[in-house]
């Protein structure tokens, strides 16, 4: 499960270092690990060539601070915070450790994407469908204002990938045409505007969790 911050936030490289070294000098250890590999380049990470040629494609040259950190160790399975301020390739960050992740012979719901408006759903949906462009990823939006009978098609024909906000998410669930079986990973965008009291009744009942 990843977690993510505001896009506003600033992110400053050894200011976040510097915070995690004082966490695990804390009591608090057995619930902040520190990850020290930092990666200077997508090269470096050890990431399917397809993907990389998605990354490059898209016009990423070298990573940036948070991608740096944060790319690889979602890639291995870890739970991720991520906080980086805009314009810093944060959601491509957790867009890119999910499409290393999946298994694409299997066209079935690996991976959840909850975003708390629309408008970033699938602004997180172009980036996924751009990035895993030459990995063949199917990714659909699962937002309100859109044909419910037309989520429900898309998703019965399968996919890899689905971005969305609670309500429609909730409803996809409930009504079985999201199905949670094959999920093996979790992203919760803006994450503490989606646990504040506005969503955190369509986000905490959800199956998956």
């Amino acid at each position: 499960m990843a977690g993510v911050t505001p896009e506003g936030s600033q992110f400053d490289a050894r200011q976040y270092d510097a915070k995690m070294n004082e966490l695990l000098s804390q009591d608090g250890h057995d619930f902040f690990a520190s990850y020290d590999e930092v990666f200077d380049s997508f090269d470096a990470m050890g990431l399917q060539e397809n993907l990389l040629r998605g990354i490059y494609a898209y016009g990423f040259e070298k990573p940036s601070a948070i991608q740096q950190r944060g790319i690889v160790p979602f890639c291995k399975g870890l739970d991720v915070i991520q906080q980086a301020q805009s314009g810093t390739g944060k959601t491509a960050t957790f867009c890119a450790g999910i499409l290393q992740q999946l298994d694409y012979g299997l066209v079935q719901c690996q991976a959840l994407v909850l975003a708390p408006t629309r408008e970033l759903a699938q602004q997180i949906e172009k980036v996924m469908r751009a990035l895993g462009d030459y990995l063949g990823v199917k990714v659909h939006a699962c937002v309100g204002g859109t044909s419910v009978r037309e989520d429900q098609r898309i998703l019965s024909s399968g996919v890899h990938v689905v971005v969305g906000t609670p309500g429609r998410v909730f409803d996809m669930l409930r009504r079985q045409s999201l199905r949670p079986d094959y999920i093996k990973m979790f992203v919760l965008d803006e994450a503490d505007e989606m646990l504040s009291r506005g969503f955190k009744d369509q986000v905490l009942p959800m199956p998956i969790l």
